[in-house]
This record gives structure tokens, C-alpha cells and sequence, in this order.
């Protein structure tokens, strides 16, 4: 983009943007810069306190710079006058090692190195409540397998309708929308790109689907399990590698269309999935989506144990067609970027270390859990993930000790703070000991 984000602003009748970009917890921060100053912030950076959001940073440290990348821009769909751009953040002249952009970026170029680019789609499961949160925000949603039912999509027409007309607008190619498995639960998708560009649009689309939820009197959450009896949200990743314009994963000779350098990717996916969970479902609330009991529809749709089938959704990697792989692990919650970079941290590990999957599970996960042999089981909490996560070389290696570290300190608070709150079920179960 070589005119100057004044210039644009002008063109297309901007009076402000937020310059954006996102902690390691997955929150959004933002400083709205009217046009005439956006120039300069392009060159300079909005300044931050870095310790006032979720990064590992005092309050004694310098002052943190977002610098905006011009090629992210997104003109608000509802707020045309706004425009949101991505930021990678930088401090006394230096980019941080902690931020999540910072990493992937970090991440594909050193796939470019190789001479590989990975593409991905991400499917983004969300719920519509009521405003306070405390129920779904269709009453008359009660079925008890709601999955794509047209009644209740159609009862919430205005609002997703309205997201997906945005996506159209902004050139994304969304391409369907559904009522998911769990009453008042949504999934929209839309064409699936380069890993960073597909990252902030991830990032974006929660903050677009949040935002015009909100317009409509209703509150959109991507929380994994926001109801025990009700399938969670997961955000699958759909996942290629590519060396330009060819797809480095299809093979029509190779099992299930996939090339050997494709089961060697998936291979250090298998290896490394329970480690990457503290990336992939960072939330205590996560691991009430993974291993649950089942759901009132009849399946939880998460996995539970370190398996890979074909098109099979009972596993934690599908190959639905050639040339890619379903990867379901994620939910919800995932930070964009850090989905992104978990994917390709252990994958090109894969490639690297000439890892193969093993064979493939064909049989029902949930039916018949039995006949897995030797398979890995996923962390049971985010405390077991975290241990996986910062005891990982893998992982260390390719995130760096920088990022790993500030992660892993600020996610064991967040365990803590966790352990330190009493619970109804704490009192039901140990008040007559």
C-alpha cells in the first residue's frame, strides 16, 4: 500500500481509526487516532502502557509502540467513518519477542525461508445470549439436535445476515452460515488465505460479530463452554502448505490425496498437540469443552485423545479431501494469532524431524474409544497444559524462550487465580466433612 493511510482516509471518508492489536490473552487494544495524525502514528506508533493490558511488563517499563500495518486495514462495515488497522508492537526501537502478530509473523517468514507459505480457514463457533450472557438469546431454541436448524437460524437472520453481508463487503468471500449443534450457537465461514492475513481477520471477525450483536440488543460469545449441557465452541483450522501456487499437501497418488510432506506436517502435530493445548484452549474454561461428558445433543464434537482419521469428524485431525487436514483442537478462545503459530510451530517440527502420524483412526472416537491403542490423551487442565507448554524444546525453539516464558507467567496467574475461587460444588460436596 504505497498511499500514505492520510491519503486513504480522504479517498474514502475516514475520521478515525483504531489502531489495534492483541495481548497474549486475546483481548483487543486500541487507541483511536483521528485521520490527520495517523500518519505519523504509521511512522511512529500509538504508545501504550504495556503493562496495563496482558503482556508480562512493569510499570516501570518503556513505553510500547503499536505500529500499524497499512495492508490490514478494514474499513468498519458498520461505522464506515472508522477503520481498523492491526499493529505490531515495538519497544525502544525493537519488536517484542511476547507479542502474538510478532510471533507469527516471526513464524511465516522463517517458513518462507523454506521456501513455504501455510495457508489456513478457521471455522468460529459463537454463541448469541441474552445481554446479561446468563441463557441464549432464542428462547424458542430448544431442540435437542439444533444443528442447522432453519427455524432458528432464520429467527436470527437480522444479525448474521448482517455479519455476513460485512464479510462480502470487505471482500473475505464468506461462503455459508449455520445454526451449530449447541441451542443459540452459530458458525460462519469464509475463504481461507495466508496464515497472517487469515489471523487478523480471525481477529477481526470477533470483534465485527461482538460488535453487531450488540447493535441488535444481544451478546455474542466465543467462550468454549459457556453451558455444561450444550456442545462448546471450537475453532477449527483448516491448513495447507504451499511453495507459491502449488499446493505442497495434495498428492493424487499419496493416501487420502495427501502428500508425504503433508502426513510429515500432520506428524508433528500429533507429536505435539498436548503441549500446544496451552496455546490452542488457553482458558481454565477450555478444558470443559475437551473430554466432556455428552452434550444434550448426543456428541460433545471435541476431541480427547491425540488421534487422526479421514473424513471422520470423531478425531482431532480430519482429512476431509486432498490437500489439506481439519485441525479441531482449537476453540473459541484461541488468540488468532497464537492459533496460527501453534500450527506451524509444530508442523514444520514435523517436516524437520521427518514425523509421520502413524496410522490413521477410521472408527466412531466416541462409539469406540477402546480401540485406540497407545494414543496420546489431551491435558485434562490448563495447569497440565501449561507444564507441556513451557517444558517443550519444540516449542521453545520455535516461539522462542522470550515468548514462552512471559506466556506460561501469565497464564500460571491466571491458574492460581483460579484455584483461589470457591465454588457452589466445593460447598455441596465438603460442607458435612
Amino acid at each position: 500500500m504505497t498511499t500514505p493511510l492520510s491519503g486513504i482516509a480522504k479517498e474514502r471518508g475516514i475520521k478515525n481509526f483504531l489502531v489495534s492489536y492483541t495481548d497474549l490473552f486475546g483481548h483487543q487494544r486500541a487507541k483511536l487516532v483521528p485521520a490527520r495524525a495517523i500518519d505519523k502514528m504509521a511512522k511512529e506508533g500509538a504508545g501504550f502502557a504495556g503493562f496495563a493490558t496482558w503482556l508480562d511488563m512493569t510499570p516501570a517499563m518503556p513505553d510500547l509502540f503499536a505500529v500499524p500495518d497499512p495492508e490490514s486495514l478494514i474499513q468498519l462495515p458498520w461505522k464506515p467513518e472508522v477503520a481498523w488497522l492491526a499493529a505490531d508492537l515495538y519497544m525502544e526501537g525493537k519488536p517484542v519477542d511476547q507479542a502474538p502478530r510478532n510471533t507469527l509473523k516471526r513464524l511465516t517468514a522463517r517458513a518462507k525461508e523454506l521456501g513455504y507459505e501455510m495457508r489456513a480457514g478457521v471455522e468460529c463457533e459463537f454463541f448469541l445470549l441474552t445481554p446479561d450472557g446468563g441463557a441464549i438469546s432464542d428462547a424458542s431454541d430448544k431442540q435437542s439436535k439444533s444443528c442447522y436448524d432453519q427455524q432458528a437460524l432464520m429467527r436470527r437472520y437480522d444479525v448474521i445476515s448482517e455479519i455476513s453481508a460485512a464479510m462480502e463487503g470487505l471482500g473475505w468471500n464468506p461462503y455459508q452460515s449455520d445454526h451449530e449443534d449447541a441451542n443459540g450457537q452459530f458458525e460462519m465461514n469464509w475463504e481461507y488465505d495466508e496464515a497472517l492475513k487469515t489471523a487478523d481477520r480471525h481477529s477481526f471477525f470477533k470483534y465485527l460479530v461482538k460488535s453487531l450483536a450488540e447493535k441488535h440488543g444481544l451478546r455474542a460469545t466465543f467462550m468454549p463452554k459457556p453451558f455444561l449441557n450444550l456442545t462448546g465452541s471450537g475453532c477449527h483450522s483448516h491448513v495447507s502448505l504451499w511453495r507459491g501456487e502449488e499446493n505442497a499437501f495434495e498428492d493424487e497418488n499419496g493416501e487420502l490425496g495427501v502428500s508425504e510432506l503433508g502426513y510429515r506436517f500432520l506428524g508433528g502435530l500429533m507429536e505435539h498437540a498436548d503441549a500446544l493445548c496451552a496455546l490452542t484452549n488457553p482458558a481454565v474454561n477450555s478444558y470443559k469443552r475437551l473430554s466432556a461428558p455428552r452434550t444434550l445433543s448426543g456428541a460433545t464434537w471435541s476431541p480427547s485423545s491425540i488421534t487422526y482419521t479421514g473424513n471422520n469428524r470423531t478425531h482431532m485431525i480430519r482429512i476431509p479431501d486432498s490437500g489439506r487436514f481439519e485441525f479441531r483442537l482449537a476453540d473459541g478462545a484461541a488468540n488468532p494469532y497464537l492459533l496460527q503459530s501453534a500450527v506451524l510451530v509444530a508442523g514444520l517440527d514435523g517436516v524437520k524431524s521427518n514425523r509421520h502420524p502413524g496410522a490413521r483412526s477410521d472408527f466412531d472416537m466416541y462409539a469406540e474409544p477402546h480401540k485406540v491403542n497407545g494414543a496420546k490423551k489431551l491435558p485434562q487442565n490448563l495447569l497440565d497444559a501449561l507444564r507441556l507448554f513451557e517444558n517443550s524444546k519444540v516449542i521453545r525453539e520455535g516461539l522462542g524462550d522470550s515468548f514462552v516464558d512471559s506466556y506460561a507467567k501469565l497464564k500460571h496467574q491466571e491458574w492460581q487465580e483460579y484455584t483461589r475461587h470457591l465454588s457452589d460444588w466445593e460447598r455441596d460436596n465438603s460442607m458435612d466433612c
